[in-house]
């Protein structure tokens, strides 16, 4: 079985046919580069072809590079790796050119034979760097589909010829969103934007006339006295081009994603050379990158563990457990982003709240997200009208009858939702899974009020739930596996991504989150310059500084969850210092953004203004100001070593999830590949010394885990361990 197919016509057109055995979507193996060389040698070197198609057998032309493979080209690049991985991204580019030139006399640009792309759908990295090599770009009138180079998301940058080329095609300005941020398009913005040529009802009949047209084939770059769109960096708009580039990079990378820098110098340097130097010099960056292992942790985490994750990779062995019916029990914010999130993807609700009008409104919520589609053009009229007939908001919990799943997202309060607990199940049948949305009380606690313990779980949605990919599933001590798949099935159904932990204090995003933003306000307390807290913590590459995103979470809530730990833990209760400051803004009534008033002024409409000016009056600025790096490894590891010791107890059982779950659910420095990648990145021993230098200078909280020093001790690493998802609790 082969991935590339060719069927020479009687018409003298070559078709080149990808269809990946097995696969929903093509990706690029090794092995389909060796084929699809073959494959165009053959047709150049047939007298009878006279111009060659490459297309697809599938509804999409390619999801791009199978990033597993990529994941391990260093690993089998053998004793030099950096030259084994540039050998092998040059015989790349060289199969590229080779379609590129297409057998054109090179110094006279004479001969060789047109080659077109075909795409019936998307076309991804890749999927779109082979076309890019063609001569001409057809893809079909399908605006479902995608067209772009989405690299950059997963730490890597368009590595074989893309970036050259586009950049070449467009110029540094018009390519900058498509490389630097990974834009999609579909084919007709594409063809607008001009990284396609054409759109067609039949990409492949359009692909063959043009090939038997006779049509000029040499590309701009490859003729005498081509000059880049816009400017290159000598030129003075492609100077102006290339300094704002680097300013806008920087600006939004803080110089912690290192495939941002290496694309931007690969363009900047790659555009004072001819093409051939260009695409070599795109190659070593290309290798700079797949050699920093931010690379490595950014791919296995956010694409490789991720759809594992996605797939089911923890999933109990029981039948399917799809989600027909579901009922969601408050419609405040909350309740009315899970319906709608379900309702959008097929699924029937009903939307249970006290009083018909809080009901309607949480209906009129997804109505509100559904009308911003419309305006965006990115939802239709009659979708609107399909998601909304799903959504049955009413006060009537004999509504619920028929639903397989419930989610109940009221008032957090454990006689609250016990009261809603016994009353929902005296109404459902005995087969259905009730889900609590809480994101701190016990989950075993609260299935007390359940007479199906077994069937009680928790999924934890994160806030706005439209936009956070992230579900916490939580079990109980008496969750069943039917229970966890049903979670599972249902987080799968709404297209987000889910991880499964078991039931303590604040799970696991929560526990890590929370000694994150305490350390910040900690800091504040100690006299650390408030605006090195903020941008420390940003130069490391978290979205939001602690003070923020305690005023985006609403320090209210912090007060409340401050008090109820205490009263739990009584004389264990660490963080004294921090309930201090919490405590005296809640007082004033600063409670973060709700009340426009926090640790940072916002204007009457709500926007931050800067810090508060009165903040360094309340809490006075040292003299003494720590390093930049002493502010962010308190950071970081405040983080870090939560999330190892919920590993080391049990409560996070694989430490995929683990990193997937940072990254996804509160922003963990997305360049590291998650807190465990990190560790890995920097070495444990390193990180158990600076453990016991942060726990001599600050206290028992940086204390070493026993994990992190055992393996600290044998010289280990976390995913050389527990990287096939072992959990800690089975292997100790």
């Amino acid at each position: 079985m082969t991935d590339f197919t060719m069927q020479k016509g009687d018409d003298g057109v070559a078709v080149i046919t990808w269809d990946v055995p097995g696969k929903s979507m093509n990706v690029l193996s090794l092995e389909g580069w060796d084929e699809l060389e073959a494959l165009v040698d053959d047709a150049l070197g047939d007298d009878a072809v006279k111009g060659v198609v490459i297309t697809s057998g599938k509804d999409s032309f390619a999801g791009g590079m199978d990033l597993n493979v990529i994941a391990k080209m260093k690993a089998s690049a053998g004793d030099d790796p950096a030259k084994g991985l540039m050998d092998g991204l040059m015989r790349s580019h060289a199969i590229l050119r080779k379609i590129e030139r297409a057998g054109m006399e090179p110094k006279t640009n004479k001969g060789g034979k047109p080659i077109a792309a075909a795409l019936p759908g998307t076309a991804l990295g890749i999927g779109l760097e082979i076309p890019l090599a063609c001569h001409r770009i057809f893809a079909a009138d399908n605006p479902k589909a995608k067209i772009g180079l989405p690299e950059i998301m997963v730490g890597i940058f368009p590595g074989m010829g893309g970036t050259t080329r586009l950049v070449r095609k467009m110029g540094a300005m018009a390519a900058s969103p498509l490389l630097l941020e990974g834009k999609l398009n579909d084919p007709r913005r594409a063809k607008a934007a001009g990284v396609i040529d054409e759109v067609v009802d039949d990409p492949v009949a359009a692909a063959k006339e043009w090939v038997l047209s006779d049509p000029k084939i040499v590309k701009p770059w490859d003729e005498k006295g081509y000059k880049m769109p816009g400017g290159a960096p000598y030129h003075p708009a492609g100077f102006m081009t290339f300094v704002g580039a680097s300013a806008m990079v920087n600006g939004r990378t803080k110089g912690v994603f290192p495939a941002a820098k290496a694309l931007l110098s690969a363009v900047y340097e790659g555009a004072l050379v001819p093409f051939d130097a260009a695409i070599r010099i795109e190659a070593r960056w290309f290798t700079s990158v797949l050699l920093n292992p931010s690379s490595e942790a950014m791919i296995r985490s956010l694409f490789i563990n991720k759809e594992k994750l996605e797939k089911g990779a923890n999933r109990p062995e029981v039948p399917d457990q799809a989600v027909r019916k579901l009922g969601v029990l408050g419609a405040g914010m909350m309740g009315a982003g899970i319906g709608y999130v379900a309702a959008n993807t097929g699924i029937e609700v009903v939307l249970i709240d006290r009083e018909q009008a809080a009901a309607d409104k949480g209906r009129s919520y997804s109505e509100g997200i559904l009308d911003k589609g419309i305006a965006r053009k990115k939802v239709t009229e009659e979708k609107k009208g399909e998601v909304l007939g799903r959504i049955h908001a009413t006060t009537d919990l004999e509504a619920l009858n028929g639903c397989d799943l419930i989610v109940e997202a009221v008032f957090e309060d454990v006689s609250v939702k016990a009261e809603m607990t016994k009353a929902v199940e005296a109404v459902v049948g005995p087969d259905c899974i009730f889900a609590t949305n809480t994101s701190t009380l016990p989950i075993t606690e609260l299935a007390k009020a359940s007479e199906r313990p077994e069937k009680f779980i928790g999924i934890h949605f994160f806030s706005p739930v439209d936009k956070m990919m992230l579900v916490e599933i939580i079990k109980g001590e008496r969750t069943g596996d039917v229970a966890v798949a049903k979670a599972l099935d249902f987080v799968r159904q709404i297209r987000k991504t889910p991880i499964v932990v078991n039931d303590a204090r604040f799970f696991y995003a929560n526990r890590c989150i929370i000694p994150y933003i305490n350390e910040g306000i900690r800091m504040v307390a100690e006299g650390v310059e408030p605006a090195l807290v903020e941008n420390a913590a940003k130069l490391v590459g978290m979205p939001l500084g602690p003070l923020q995103l305690v005023d985006e979470t609403s320090i209210d809530l912090g007060v409340k969850i401050a008090k109820a730990t205490r009263a739990a833990m009584g004389d264990a209760y660490p963080d004294g210092a921090v309930d201090e400051v919490l405590f005296a803004f809640a007082d004033e009534g600063r409670l973060g953004r709700k009340s426009n008033a926090g640790f940072y002024d916002y204007d009457e409409k709500g926007k931050r203004t800067g810090l508060w000016s009165e903040l360094p009056a309340k809490y006075p600025v040292a003299d003494q100001q720590p390093y930049v790096h002493d502010v962010q490894h308190r950071l970081l590891m405040a983080q870090v070593l939560e999330a190892v010791r919920a590993f080391e107890q049990g409560v996070l059982e694989d430490i995929r999830e683990g990193d997937v779950g940072a990254i996804l659910g509160w922003g963990f420095a997305p360049w590291s590949g998650g807190p465990f990648s990190w560790l890995d990145i920097v070495g444990a021993p390193w990180a158990a010394e600076l453990c016991d230098r942060l726990s001599a200078d600050h206290g028992e909280r940086f204390a070493c885990p026993a994990l992190l020093c055992e393996i600290a001790e044998a010289g280990d690493t976390f995913y050389g361990r527990y990287g096939g998802g072992d959990a800690y609790a089975k292997a100790a």
